[in-house]
């Protein structure tokens, strides 16, 4: 189990000797760039080996990955058929920076700067799919302050969602792509209705945009490092993540245009009182698999834990699974 990121500075020396060791790993980093090149480079010694390789166990991207699994579920149950499209939104959420998740965002800034392969990487939905399935569908991207079809609020960018529709769309080639190759997801944050929903939404969009912009400049970037942004092991008190939560809603279509909606949330500041708890379970879970059970490789939590760890989830780190009626 692995905490210490930024992964591609500090991560890599592990994944190499877990393959070669044949030891399951998970961790809990959010840089798709990475994750990439780990699976690209040791992909087929995982499966030689037999270590199963899970990235992205913690908010990103437990509760999206889950999320879309169970919606699945539920879409299938109801409608004999899979939702061919899901939007997540964030509908409400409380908790503190993390100095680690802020580090390695500012980490893959300063890598794609500089490096145009990276850079199309990351721009890329189907990134992590397996050689072969990295194309597909154009797939929908909130970037701008819009007003959300399923709710009529007003919504903007997630930060998080360049991660977790990456790990999704990886889970849905693992699974040979059962939900249909025109299979589209996208995530957003809801903000609120009205003028001042659209002025949140604006201000959000515009705040993001400058920070990246900003963290783009080697010298800005090291003064925001050194005096503004937190350091990787800081992060929220034990008040802030007792109180902290998140509450996340789906909203699935089917190819006949049957609707679903369902809700994802937690009882724990997201990124250190959730994310530990789930971390942990996660670890307790794929250490419990029989050795073949998924096999050696790179997978995701929903591929490599299936629909079991939801009630595990649900009973001992906070999480609920509900259709939202």
């Amino acid at each position: 189990m692995s905490t210490v990121g930024p992964y591609a500075l500090y991560g890599s020396d592990l994944i190499a000797a877990a393959v070669a060791s044949g030891t399951d790993y998970c961790d809990l980093t959010g840089e798709p760039h990475w994750m990439r090149s780990m699976i690209d480079a040791h992909a087929a010694g995982a499966a030689e080996s037999g270590a199963r390789i899970v990235h992205a166990c913690g908010f990103d991207s437990i509760p999206s990955d889950l999320g879309v699994l169970y919606t699945q579920q539920q879409a299938i149950e109801r409608f004999d058929a899979p939702c061919t499209s899901i939007a997540m939104r964030v509908k409400a959420a409380k908790g503190g920076a993390s100095g680690g998740t802020v580090a390695s965002m500012v980490n893959v800034i300063a890598e794609a700067k500089d490096d145009p392969s990276l850079r199309s990487i990351l721009k890329n939905p189907y990134a992590l799919a397996p050689e072969g399935m990295r194309q597909g569908v154009q797939q929908p991207n909130v970037s701008s302050p819009t007003r959300d079809p399923h709710t009529g609020r007003w919504m903007a960018p997630f930060v998080m969602a360049s991660v977790n529709t990456r790990v999704v769309h990886r889970t849905h080639a693992l699974l040979g792509r059962p939900w249909g190759d025109d299979f589209r997801y996208d995530e957003a944050m809801l903000v609120g209705a009205g003028p001042f929903g659209a002025a949140k939404a604006a201000a959000f969009t515009v705040g993001l945009g400058g920070f990246i912009g900003l963290a783009s400049v080697g010298p800005i970037r090291s003064l925001l490092e050194r005096h503004v942004l937190p350091k990787p092991g800081e992060g929220p008190d034990a008040k802030a993540r007792e109180t902290g939560f998140y509450d996340l809603r789906f909203f699935g279509t089917t190819a006949s245009g049957e609707t679903i909606r369902t809700r994802v949330t937690g009882d724990r500041d997201p990124g250190y009182g959730s994310t530990a708890k789930m971390l942990g379970e996660a670890v307790v879970t794929i250490a419990g698999l029989p050795d073949d059970q998924p096999p050696g490789g790179f997978w995701t939590p929903a591929t490599a834990l299936g629909t079991a760890f939801i009630d595990r989830l649900e009973r001992y780190a906070g999480l609920s699974f509900t259709l939202d009626p």
